[in-house]
């Protein structure tokens, strides 16, 4: 495990993730939760875009830890995802001068952990996953306030979680924890695993 110690201390890199967003929580100003992810299209084009992650699962769990967001299935993004079936995403948090990089594979989260998850969400916001076409042109905000409000009239005050909307969850074959240091002489460590159940190597990178 070589000279980690302090912030990038333990043999987990899920729990580092975790305990690295609770303290981002305390000093980013907004969605400290926010990550920048990457695709690619059938073209290998690449795309990139902020998405808000909403869960760190642990290595202990079933899927063998993944990082989870919310999502569109009709948006390109998911549609790249699920032609791909590989995503990437970075994590910075400028308070803290780190971040954290992220590549895997990509499954969908569509059964109850997404309708938990919905189920949580503002009114507005569950009624807006309805009425919003995701990534597909529009001609004015107006024809979309008037679609929200026709949702809103449809599907009452307890709507269900659409059926093309739902989770991503990225399990990572690579993690990259860095933080800032003095004359840019910054700390890298990164993990890597060739599957969900194969044990972490961990490697420290020049800046």
């Amino acid at each position: 495990m070589g000279d980690r110690e302090g912030i990038f201390a333990g043999n987990d890199p899920f729990a580092i993730a975790k305990t690295w967003l609770a303290e981002a929580e305390g000093t980013e100003i907004n969605d400290p939760n926010a990550i920048a992810l990457s695709t690619v299209d059938a073209h290998g084009l690449p795309n990139a875009r902020m998405v808000l992650l909403k869960e760190i699962e642990g290595q202990d769990a079933a899927s063998g830890g993944a990082f989870v967001f919310y999502t569109n299935y009709e948006s390109r993004k998911a549609q790249e995802l699920d032609h791909a079936g590989k995503a990437a995403f970075v994590m910075h948090w400028k308070s803290l001068r780190r971040q954290i990089r992220v590549r895997g594979l990509v499954s969908r989260e569509d059964g109850p952990q997404a309708d938990e998850y919905y189920a949580s969400r503002s009114l507005k916001s569950r009624l807006g996953a309805w009425a919003s076409r995701q990534s597909q042109p529009l001609d004015s905000r107006a024809t979309l306030m008037a679609e929200v409000a026709k949702i809103t009239a449809l599907k009452g005050p307890n709507p269900k979680r659409p059926p093309f909307w739902g989770g991503f969850r990225i399990l990572p074959l690579e993690i990259e924890f860095w933080a800032d240091g003095a004359f840019r002489l910054h700390d890298r460590f990164r993990w890597e695993r060739c599957d969900a159940t194969s044990d972490w190597s961990v490697q420290r990178l020049n800046p």
